[in-house]
């Protein structure tokens, strides 16, 4: 399908005025005039356009997009450019707008749809939906942006596209196709496409530049029809869909379309590689569908035999050719290093070839990779010896200690050594990513999705928070925004709200931490509930939102564990499973003091020893709050203080007494050894 954009000026009212006198079109109601200057009337527009489509319907549309200060612009969609100079000519005869000085240019999807709106905004059409939906471009419409886009092929000569062949170092397999395309007599129109392409590469630009040469190529010889081309990404975009992805090919149908596979080609196994694998069987299925009207270029990882497999036992009798980067080795990898110094002015040393592996075939990429380490060693070592002692920014973050008054408040805290660990992973973990894009790897950013579980008391909600300002502190994620949520704020009332509730909580905390406690009660005991809704559409926004949100599910061992085996879902977009162990008596008493701390008291040693023994005596129970039951024993411990206190002569009570909590201050409670009885004698 293609889109054009024509322009013209309207001839002045002396020649309108001179063809309505010869008969060569009929004005009458298109003009207005206005303070001298000939305008046209939408209204009559409006109708004219209609009636001229309806007799034309089915392969071709015309339409009046701005008519001002002279200049007006024309929107055509069309099947075919055999003639679309006349289509457009015969188009202004009948709606009666004489134009000269026209152009007439091949247009993207996303200009038509701005020229649609304008003219929607004008009123030269009734709705720009209506018009879209008569080409069944209206979800296609609705979804560009996210995970598709266009370009337009340029006019090369083929000596320029060779030689961009050799600067991204994919001569090897794109000048024989080159030569291929060239090849014989010129057709005089577009038959089909006897191949496709796929191309294994990890380097962006290199992926880009080449499919621009091939597409160039393409369009030179009438091997295409229409300049423009599409990209889509699978499956790393929400609006992926078998239904999209066959609107985006019917629009493409004598342009081109370059699938980008963004997965990791299926090789774990959980359900996360079984969607990617879907995609890619989708993309397979429908390329194969429109395979003559629609070339395809299939971009993926350029190690991954896994993806490649799938994607041929996909693609089953299509005709494909490869396109890999250039190897490189043996001595030819010494004289590319050594053309690389000599573009910059430089003398080699051995530090530049010290690296290379014997055997081994290299790519392009990867000693470019090598060669900008060593040129840069170079500079500081013999150009500007002044600058040797500086360190690198990769090792600077390497080294980089987590900072900020929340990492060292998490560090503060009694115990949780296994949940100190684990945090300082994680943020490891998040450092090395930035160490990765120095180095010039690919990176993907990961799912950071955690699972807290442990006892009431044990601090879950607190290092929650603390972990959420860390990463912020320490320019991990945006806000540090902390979403608390528990059942209640997640399950809505009516069918269809759940999903909008929890969509709308993680959209609250893009840029931070959701935290949600307890989250088995989202389907505790109730199979089939709208918890069920909550947790599916909890699993699907997790990796929605993968980069923007991280997610910690907090609650007790067994009841999450429970929850994860529930649904397939989950332990697969978990990255970290962090333990928060009950406190032994000792790190109890310990709360205890630092409570008292927080608080301007001191708990004197008699005190600590009947603390110990009271922690260890609660520890058995069953609800033992841990952190919870300290504060609680504590603020009793106070009140029980106050009463002391107050049987003494209030003039004889030093801030000393007033400030310690001692011995007979700690109560224990005295075991039951009969049931309470309830109720009336």
């Amino acid at each position: 399908m293609l889109f054009y954009k024509v322009q013209g000026i309207i001839e002045d009212k002396n020649e309108a005025r001179a063809r309505e006198k010869r008969g060569k079109t009929a004005t009458k109601g298109v003009f207005t005039k206005i303070d001298d200057e000939i305008k046209v009337d939408p209204k009559e527009v409006l109708a004219r356009s209609e009636r001229y489509n309806e007799n034309v319907f089915g392969h071709a549309y015309c339409f009046v997009s701005d008519a001002k200060a002279g200049l007006v612009t024309v929107g055509v969609i069309t099947e075919s450019s055999d003639s679309i100079e006349a289509e457009v000519g015969k188009y202004l005869k009948y709606i009666g707008v004489p134009l000269k000085d026209i152009s007439c240019n091949e247009v993207t999807f996303g200009t038509l749809v701005d020229m649609l709106s304008k003219s929607d905004m004008e009123s030269y059409i009734n709705d720009e939906d209506d018009v879209l939906d008569r080409f069944k471009l209206v979800r296609l419409a609705r979804s560009f942006g996210s995970g598709f886009g266009e370009n337009m092929v340029s006019n090369r000569e083929r000596g320029e596209l060779e030689k961009a062949a050799v600067k991204w170092r994919m001569s090897h397999t794109v000048i024989p196709e080159l030569d291929r395309i060239y090849h014989g007599v010129q057709k005089k129109r577009f038959y089909g496409h006897p191949v496709h392409y796929i191309m294994r590469t990890d380097d962006l630009d290199v992926r880009r530049e080449v499919c621009r040469i091939l597409l160039d190529a393409l369009y030179a010889n009438k091997r295409l029809c229409s300049r423009r081309y599409s990209f889509v990404d699978i499956p790393g975009n929400r609006s992926f869909s078998p239904a999209m992805l066959d609107t985006l090919y019917k629009s493409s149908e004598g342009s081109a379309v370059i699938v980008r596979y963004a997965g990791n080609g299926g090789e774990n196994d959980d359900d996360e590689a079984s969607n990617e694998n879907v995609a890619l069987a989708t993309a397979c299925d429908i390329s194969k569908r429109y395979r003559n009207k629609v070339l395809t270029i299939f971009c993926v990882p350029e190690k991954s035999a896994k993806i490649r497999a799938d994607l041929v036992r996909g693609l089953g009798d299509l005709s494909l050719i490869e396109l890999e980067e250039d190897r490189i080795d043996g001595a030819d990898t010494v004289k590319y290093l050594s053309s690389l110094a000599r573009a910059d002015g430089v003398r080699v040393d051995k530090h530049l070839f010290e690296k290379l592996e014997q055997g081994k075939e290299y790519i392009a990429r990867e000693l470019n990779s090598q060669y900008d380490k060593w040129y840069n060693g170079k500079l500081k070592r013999t150009l500007y010896p002044q600058y040797k002692a500086v360190k690198s920014a990769c090792r600077e973050i390497s080294k980089t200690e987590s900072r900020g008054s929340a990492y060292e408040e998490l560090q503060s805290m009694i115990g949780l050594s296994e949940v100190k660990a684990v945090i300082n992973k994680a943020l490891s973990y998040y450092k090395v990513q930035k160490l990765y894009e120095q180095k010039g790897v690919k990176r993907e950013r990961p799912a950071m999705h955690m699972v807290f579980t442990g006892n009431p008391g044990t601090a879950k909600t607190t290092v929650a928070r603390l972990f959420a300002r860390i990463m912020r502190d320490n320019g991990l994620i945006e806000s540090g925004s902390f979403v608390e949520v528990g059942r209640g704020d997640l399950v809505g009332k009516y069918v269809g709200w759940t999903a909008k509730t929890v969509k709308a909580k993680f959209e609250e905390a893009i840029g931070g931490v959701l935290f949600i406690d307890e989250a088995y009660s989202l389907v505790d005991d109730r199979n089939g509930s709208y918890g069920d809704e909550a947790i599916n559409t909890i699993v699907q926004e997790m990796e929605n939102y993968r980069e923007d949100v991280i997610v910690i599910f907090a609650g007790y061992p067994d009841k999450m564990e429970e929850l994860i085996e529930r649904n397939p879902g989950f332990r697969s977009r978990i990255a970290f499973y962090v333990p928060f162990r009950d406190y032994d008596a000792s790190e109890l008493c310990d709360i205890a003091r630092l409570i008292g701390k927080r608080n301007g008291m001191t708990i004197t040693d008699g005190a600590i020893a009947k603390l110990s023994t009271l922690f260890e005596d609660a520890k058995k129970k069953n609800d033992f709050g841990n952190g919870r039951y300290v504060r609680n024993i504590f603020e009793q411990a106070k009140m029980n203080q106050a009463t002391r206190l107050a049987e003494l002569d209030f003039d004889s009570i030093t801030t000393e007494q007033v400030t310690t909590i001692i011995e007979d201050d700690i109560v224990i409670p005295e075991k039951r050894t009969e049931p309470v009885r309830l109720g009336f004698c």
